[in-house]
């Protein structure tokens, strides 16, 4: 069984270094087979890291490449998920599906966004399955996505034009440190509003004559 995983493993990394010869296309197709599941070794963030550094005036190609790429991956996942219902949620711990459910129905696709921020080990895969499983809003489920990914991607896109092969240890000094703070502001901004929305419809709506 171990000898099947390390040829599977050495099978995806010959495809991924085949398909970053392809540039754009390339990452496209890495990002979309990395989100459905099918983890291709270094991930989408090396392999922007490594066209954005060495070609810096395409950065923004890449950039769009790779969120599209992933997007569409994410919602391919969610079709799946959708269709297989609970059973796409077995390979999961039932204590982390609970964790994660407790999230999306308190806080919507806002969880999702919130996840597509934060850098792994987070169980970002999870929350796309569970958003499947439970019929999120597809269009807001695919915007939140793609809100996420576009800030991710820019900022290591910028970085790796920018700095070149020193990104990866930038980003692996700062990223946690600014995905968290970006997740917080968010969440902070939305339960604010909904404080605002219940605190204006709890006000009288007039004085009486």
């Amino acid at each position: 069984m171990k000898a099947l995983i390390h040829k599977v493993i050495a099978a995806l990394g010959q495809l991924a270094q085949y398909l970053v010869s392809f540039g754009p296309f390339g990452l496209f197709a890495i990002a979309f087979l990395d989100s459905v599941l099918v983890p291709m070794p270094g991930g989408v963030d090396a392999v922007l890291l490594l066209l954005a550094a060495s070609r810096p005036s395409w950065v923004l190609i890449y950039v769009a490449a790779a969120t599209v790429g992933s997007t569409a991956g994410c919602v391919g996942l969610y079709r799946l998920s959708q269709r297989a219902g609970k059973r796409a949620l077995a390979r999961f711990s039932e204590a982390k599906q609970k964790r994660v459910k407790d999230l999306i129905d308190r806080y919507d696709v806002m969880s999702v966004l919130v996840a597509s921020l934060l850098p792994p080990p987070f169980p970002f895969k999870l929350f796309v399955v569970s958003s499947g499983v439970f019929r999120l809003n597809l269009v807001r489920f695919t915007l939140a996505i793609a809100a996420g990914r576009t800030f991710r991607y820019l900022l290591e896109g910028y970085l790796a034009a920018r700095y070149g092969e020193h990104a990866k240890d930038l980003l692996a000094r700062y990223y946690p440190a600014i995905g968290i703070t970006l997740a917080v502001l968010i969440v902070v901004f939305f339960v604010a509003r909904a404080l605002m929305r219940q605190s204006a419809k709890t006000e009288p709506s007039g004085v009486e004559s």
